[in-house]
């Protein structure tokens, strides 16, 4: 692994993907990184665009600024391929996350030329199997976790389970929802 992993995550108020970026840092942090998780959004309101990031790092991580040049991208919405220059910056030996059932023939044309790797998850589908809800977040959040490899993927569900049981105590049906979205996830990117 490099020695800091910068992502970077594009999303719309209330789809969860500054909730993504938190948990993949407190979980990161669990398995002995050093991380940071944060978002970048105004005062917009629910469905405008927000962006968040993600540092995870093996040493201390001394800098503290938006990531211009990250090494990975998620991107929650795609409707935001057609409104945000998602790839700008994005390093060409990393990769690009998104959510999509879209064939990647169609989703090429809106990437401005980025010649990385492309992965495509439709974490619509997955949410509404697993949880019988559309919430991107879970099946996004799996997702980057594999494609950047920034912890074993068993020690990633196994945080995960204790940070759900933590937040969703008194919900045990949404504790199993999203580890079951995890775990879809997982088999599915690759």
């Amino acid at each position: 692994m490099k020695e800091t992993i910068e992502i970077r995550w594009h999303g719309r108020g209330g789809q969860g993907a500054k909730t993504a970026a938190l948990l993949l840092a407190d979980v990161a942090f669990e398995t002995g990184k050093y991380v940071q998780g944060f978002p970048e959004y105004g005062p917009e309101r629910m469905g405008a665009p927000i962006t968040a990031y993600n540092r995870i790092s093996d040493q201390v991580i001394r800098i503290h600024s938006n990531i211009y040049d990250p090494d990975f991208v998620v991107v929650v919405d795609e409707t935001l391929l057609e409104a945000v220059d998602v790839t700008k910056g994005l390093n060409p030996d990393g990769a690009i996350v998104i959510n999509t059932s879209r064939k990647i023939a169609e989703i090429e044309p809106l990437l401005k030329g980025y010649k990385g790797k492309i992965y495509l998850v439709d974490a619509r589908r997955i949410s509404v199997a697993a949880l019988g809800k559309y919430f991107p977040n879970t099946p996004m959040l799996a997702a980057i976790v594999k494609v950047c490899g920034v912890m074993e993927e068993e020690r990633f569900v196994m945080e995960m389970q204790k940070s759900f049981e933590h937040k969703f105590a008194s919900k045990p049906e949404v504790i199993e929802g999203n580890m079951k979205a995890l775990r879809m996830t997982l088999a599915e990117v690759g």
